[in-house]
């Protein structure tokens, strides 16, 4: 899944409002990132049909940082110190999040 250039300025960009604020642009609509995270969230607990959750900030941020990590080691060509700097955590916690996950072992 490599990212090209383009796909970065087409995939995100800076708002006027508030410079660090990721969109994602959706079928002629743009919205946060945030919006996003919102929308689903409300999509989720809408649907859950009586049914009990548990864990939900695990599920959430299991949902959020998997991605994030993947995208990021194929964006840094799996270059982990620079990943953890793009994340602004240390690389033996970046190695744990990339072992929890079970990132890079065959399914």
């Amino acid at each position: 899944m490599a990212i090209r250039s383009a796909e970065r300025k087409s995939d995100s960009r800076h708002t006027g409002d508030y410079p660090g604020q990721l969109t994602a642009l959706q079928a002629n609509r743009t919205g946060t990132l945030r919006e996003c995270v919102q929308n689903a969230l409300i999509r989720y607990l809408t649907n859950l049909d009586g049914h009990e959750v548990k864990d939900l900030y695990r599920m959430v941020m299991d949902e959020v940082e998997l991605p994030l990590i993947e995208v990021l080691l194929d964006y840094t060509r799996n270059n982990q110190t620079q990943v953890a700097r793009l994340l602004g955590i240390s690389r033996s916690t970046l190695r744990k999040k990339i072992v929890g996950h079970g990132i890079g072992r065959d399914p």
